[in-house]
């Protein structure tokens, strides 16, 4: 089977058991969770759902720190830099020259019409 079948197949049978035990039960380890009765579907249930979560996420408070970072706000690209280092690294820059090199097949020229470039002893011809 392969692994992204299995995934899945986990997935389902962890929803389907968890919610053929109990539709609502309280997060694992909570003091509700701990107030339930040794045998209670609900206990069971609530542990499945945090293996699944934990297969899916890993650690939540790692999650959770992932999930500040990420909607943190960032300054601005352009903090920091005078209008000058701006400008200038708005300024077009010059075309590449193409550079047959040894052992690379021939490049074609951009708008050349069919002509390629191709490298020969010594000199690069076009």
């Amino acid at each position: 089977m392969p692994a992204g079948d299995a995934d899945v197949f986990v997935e389902l049978w962890a929803e389907a058991k968890t919610y053929f035990l109990a539709r609502v039960f309280p997060r694992y380890g909570s003091p509700a969770w701990c107030a339930l009765h040794p045998d209670d579907p609900r206990r069971l249930a609530a542990v499945l759902h945090a293996a699944e979560m934990w297969r899916k996420y890993g650690d939540e408070d790692n999650l959770l720190a992932w999930f500040r970072d990420a909607s943190r706000a960032r300054p601005p690209l352009a903090e920091g830099r005078s209008r000058a280092e701006l400008d200038a690294a708005a300024k077009p820059k010059p075309p590449h020259q193409l550079q047959a090199t040894p052992g690379w097949p021939p490049i074609r020229i951009p708008g050349g019409h069919g002509r390629y470039l191709t490298h020969t002893e010594g000199r690069a011809a076009a």
